[in-house]
């Protein structure tokens, strides 16, 4: 089975300038010919995994190998993900080869597959996509565990979006706390104003906007945890008439406000319910309102728009979450009567925020082993590493889109230039 396996990883990988080596389960190590430098070790202690992998290579599958612990990376987790791209281009050739199908068959013959899969299995949804109940589920899939889980590689207010670093040297505290007041600036807020933070999550935004500019701030979620540990921390700061977090579906909200602000939810709405998200918060605006909607943006191949079930971060990160072009969310929103004032990407700041996050969790696994098993470890470890890697070669990019529902007239809340968004900066 070795030199099986050998042959394999020489088919595969004999051409590839790699940044990591392989070892075997009987501790073989195989060093690809045209490595560059070995910054990590892909540790193979599964003798079936390899042909498994390789016969059909999604990432659904390279993702399970690693959170079964089939395959570890020992070292820089970060230098295995451009092998990827590797893989799916020999893959192609390969393909036609009867020489490599024949090697597969012979590896899966006589290796037993023989894996654990215990701990976090794969999300189970029911129901039609994007109804409220199916909705529910997803999200309480992901933001359900136990706060202090997620406390394990966040900042001190919990925000679990792109944060904004005006220096590389800010730490994550810091640039959290630069996007939330980059927010409250871009939207202009007020003292008194009625605020609506959609998926609100642990309640950073919104205590963040009713503590410093006084604002009345309602937050929303569909996951009870965040919900409690919101509502906590807002008697904690003791802003409970200024603050409240709802469970509550966006499409459940009533009233009017004065701003909304939607930060790192907007991947959850699907492509069918774009125009019904926009226009809910079209509706819930007063004439003269600004709308910052904060999301993830991306063109999704064929396959992954219509195979999701290969996919490994809808299996066991986010199911049901879709991700649009920004084009395509633009020519929506105008649709149901936003005019766009304002568009920034923040692409290269969230790769940071995400090396942040899993150096946070690798710092602190000890702790999220605690709280959670390794398998669920497994999972945010690959997958905050693997997006970092995927924003920081424009994979995927994030955007703060700045809408405005115009007056009759035609005027709104906003100055004529963005002079004022960075003038005199400061952060509570």
């Amino acid at each position: 089975m070795v030199e099986k396996n050998l042959k394999l990883l020489e088919m595969v990988f004999g051409d590839y300038p790699s940044l990591f080596d392989f070892r075997l389960w009987n501790g073989t190590v195989w060093r690809p010919p045209l490595m560059r430098e070995r910054r990590a070790t892909v540790v193979i202690n599964n003798p079936c995994i390899m042909a498994e992998v390789l016969s059909f290579p999604v990432d659904l599958k390279l993702g399970e190998a690693y959170v079964y612990k089939d395959i570890d990376v020992e070292g820089d987790i970060y230098a295995i993900f451009p092998a990827e791209a590797h893989i799916a281009r020999k893959y192609r050739k390969l393909v036609l080869n009867p020489l490599f199908w024949k090697l597969i068959l012979e590896i899966k013959r006589k290796a037993k597959r023989d894996r654990k899969t215990c701990g976090r299995g794969p999300a189970e949804l029911e129901g039609r996509m994007h109804s409220i109940e199916r909705d529910k589920e997803a999200i309480r899939y992901h933001y359900n565990l136990p706060p202090e889980f997620y406390a394990c590689y966040l900042d001190p207010l919990m925000n679990y979006s792109c944060a904004y670093f005006r220096s590389k040297d800010d730490d994550l505290a810091t640039a959290q706390l630069n996007k939330l007041e980059l927010i409250c600036r871009k939207i202009r807020l007020k003292e008194g104003e009625r605020v609506l933070d959609i998926g609100c999550g642990w309640g950073g935004f919104v205590i963040y906007a009713a503590k410093k500019y006084r604002a009345k701030v309602l937050g929303i979620t569909l996951a009870e945890n965040q919900v409690e540990y919101a509502k906590r921390r807002i008697k904690e700061e003791g802003l409970e008439e200024l603050a409240d977090v709802k469970l509550l579906d966006y499409r459940q909200v009533e009233g009017e406000f004065d701003k909304i602000v939607s930060i790192g939810m907007f991947e959850h709405v699907g492509k069918k319910m774009l125009k019904v998200y926009f226009k809910k918060a079209y509706d819930l605006l007063r004439p003269g309102g600004i709308f910052l909607n904060h999301g993830i943006a991306a063109k999704w191949s064929f396959f992954r728009t219509h195979f999701r079930r290969f996919s490994f971060v809808e299996k066991y990160v986010f199911p049901d979450g879709d991700l649009l072009p920004i084009s395509y969310t633009l020519k929506v929103a105008e649709e149901v009567g936003f005019e766009v004032r304002d568009v920034e990407s923040l692409r290269e700041h969230y790769a940071l925020t995400l090396r942040k996050w899993v150096e946070n969790l690798e710092r602190n696994r000890e702790k999220a082993l605690e709280i959670v098993d390794e398998a669920t470890y497994r999972v945010w470890r690959l997958y905050m590493a693997g997006a970092s890697y995927g924003f920081s070669i424009n994979q995927q990019s994030v955007f703060q889109a700045l809408l405005v529902k115009n007056r009759p007239d035609g005027s709104n809340q906003l100055p004529l230039t963005r002079e004022d968004i960075y003038r005199d900066w400061s952060v509570a």
